[in-house]
């Protein structure tokens, strides 16, 4: 699908539905789904024609490793290929048990629960530990998910300007005689942006306006901290943070997130998030490559300190050759272009001459002004794959 198609019909059912999708293309906001058609890998096939794949979140290369592989078939042969059911009906099989006892040991908390997504669990999360009369502090750039948990939850929320501490602490302070529970929510490392939340900072205003304190570590997880069990961990804050949150479909190379605390916090979200409650556990084939990735990231620092080594140096030679490249160091970066249609236009260039799959990405993802290349690389891109980009890029 490249286009909208054309049509007489301007009325009715889909007539009305096409004309807010030609509102869309006209402003340069259209999304497409692109087929892939090989396996995830640092090159992939796509219309017939072999590309430099850039906008993977598969961070350390696991999607496609033959020890998750074979730890999944391994689970078919054993468990078979669905769940059957939700984890409180019958569905709540041995795999899953012990990839939560898993996470629970990696994260160094009491007690983890896995969910079907990430956005299961921040909209499942959020809503079962704060409603209606509660506040909420949510960084302006946020994931999606956990505004949407926020909303779903109906509880008061206050956005703060993005990595703002004194703005936060205003807000604080404002609701300082209110009552009801308080909840900060961020990111460690935001998925646009690529910068990291001050988190210390949180935890200090947390602790002064007794809040508590959720952390979304989807894009930390496998890449940053000791055994890559994320910034929490690196920053020594585990016993601050009360929520921490997950992913295992980003760089630990399979499909579904956690969600890690207090026993108290895994018992309340067993019987009050409703993306939990109300839906079948995840196939323990999936389950069982997450614990392996696990296993895999805790035990080998290499392809995680290789992917780090390997993120600067691009950012350097980008940031050297004239690009607005916005800093961190997690292997996302973002290069801003402004304008909607020139960065959808650059990244069809990238893709058509470069032969460089690395998507445009536009609002509302980002803010109005800010449409960039979001560059990923991976631990499995080596310094051909990496000079080929400097030279497309050049």
């Amino acid at each position: 699908m490249n286009s909208i198609p054309q049509s007489s019909e301007t009325s009715g059912w889909p007539g009305a539905l096409l004309a807010d999708l030609r509102q869309l293309e006209a402003a340069g906001r259209l999304r497409l789904v692109r087929e892939i058609t090989t396996a995830q890998g640092p090159e992939v096939e796509v219309d017939g024609r072999k590309v430099l794949l850039c906008c993977s979140n598969d961070y350390l290369g696991l999607a496609g490793d033959p020890r998750l592989k074979a730890a999944a078939i391994a689970a078919v042969e054993q468990w078979g290929t669905g769940s059957g059911a939700s984890r409180l009906i019958s569905g709540s099989m041995t795999p899953h048990h012990e990839l939560e006892r898993a996470v629970a040991d990696w994260k160094r908390t009491e007690a983890a629960l896995v969910f079907n997504s990430g956005y299961h669990a921040n909209v499942g999360t959020i809503p079962a530990l704060v409603g209606r009369g509660d506040l909420i502090y949510s960084d302006a750039l946020n994931h999606a998910s956990l505004i949407d948990g926020a909303r779903l939850s109906r509880a008061t929320v206050r956005v703060y300007r993005h990595l703002d501490v004194t703005h936060l602490e205003s807000l604080l302070e404002k609701d300082k005689g209110r009552s009801g529970r308080r909840l900060i929510v961020t990111d460690s490392v935001f998925s646009m942006d690529a910068d990291e939340a001050p988190l210390q900072a949180i935890c200090d205003l947390a602790d002064r306006y007794g809040a508590w304190v959720m952390v979304d570590e989807a894009h930390a997880s496998g890449v940053l901290g000791p055994e890559g069990a994320g910034l929490v961990r690196e920053l020594g804050l585990g016993e601050r943070v009360q929520v921490q949150m997950g992913t295992f479909g980003k760089a630990l190379g399979s499909f579904g997130a956690y969600v890690a605390g207090a026993q108290a916090l895994i018992d309340t979200l067993i019987n009050r998030a409703r993306s939990f409650v109300f839906t079948t556990a995840l196939p323990p084939a999936v389950v069982a490559a997450s614990q392996a990735a696990i296993e895999l990231v805790r035990s080998d620092d290499s392809l995680r300190a290789g992917l780090l080594e390997r993120v600067a140096m691009l950012r350097a030679a980008l940031s050297e050759r004239g690009w607005r490249v916005l800093p961190g160091r997690a292997p996302i970066i973002p290069i801003v272009i402004g304008d909607d249609r020139e960065t959808m236009a650059f990244a069809d260039m990238l893709y058509r001459e470069g032969g460089i799959l690395a998507v445009g990405i536009r609002p509302p993802t980002v803010p109005e002004g800010t449409s960039r290349i979001r560059l990923t690389i991976t631990a499995a891109h080596d310094e051909s794959h990496l000079a080929r980009i400097i030279q497309a890029l050049s």
